[in-house]
């Protein structure tokens, strides 16, 4: 990757900053009328978090975990919310498939929600290189504001790990 490829990527917020807003297309209970909005989350914590593909073995298990740790994220005031590039139709096939219930599914098929967050980044697969969803997570606070923010996660026991921050950062 040159130099200049690099200058262009975004970063995405850091712990401190003010959490990028976006309205998109999404299911789930914080999607009223189909639309998720962060403006509205105002209030709770959010749970953001960038997946690359729907149904596939990662990102199926770390959806399977945030699920079952959900009530216990709502415990604590937040809302756990999946964000892929997929199609509302490749959303709706996964949560059914897998049983998956997060507060909400955000569909962002141009990419601009990614490229707010930094996320939509050159990745190399067997020597291929090709642009692609980098798995991370952002903790937002109910101001609005980034507490914690995961790179480069590893699906298995990332939802617990997230949990325990939460729990640490809202007592």
């Amino acid at each position: 990757m040159s130099a200049e490829k690099t200058a262009a990527l975004p970063e995405g917020p850091r712990p401190g900053e003010t959490a990028p807003l976006f309205a998109a297309p999404a299911l789930g209970e914080a999607a009223p009328e189909g639309v998720f909005d962060l403006s509205r989350t105002r209030g709770r914590w959010v749970a953001l978090y960038f997946y690359p593909k729907d149904d596939t073995s990662g990102c199926t298990l770390e959806a399977q975990e945030f699920t079952a740790l959900k009530a216990e994220f709502a415990a604590s005031g937040a809302l756990v919310v999946g964000v892929s590039r997929d199609p509302l139709k490749a959303h709706e096939k996964f949560r059914l498939k897998h049983g998956l219930d997060l507060d909400a599914l955000v569909s962002d098929p141009e990419g601009e929600v990614c490229q707010a967050y930094g996320v939509w980044v050159e990745k190399s697969m067997y020597g291929k290189k090709y642009m692609g969803i980098e798995r991370a997570t952002w903790l937002i606070d109910p101001e609005g504001v980034v507490r914690r923010v995961w790179r480069k996660v590893k699906p298995e026991g990332h939802a617990a790990e997230a949990l325990k921050v939460l729990r640490a950062q809202s007592a």
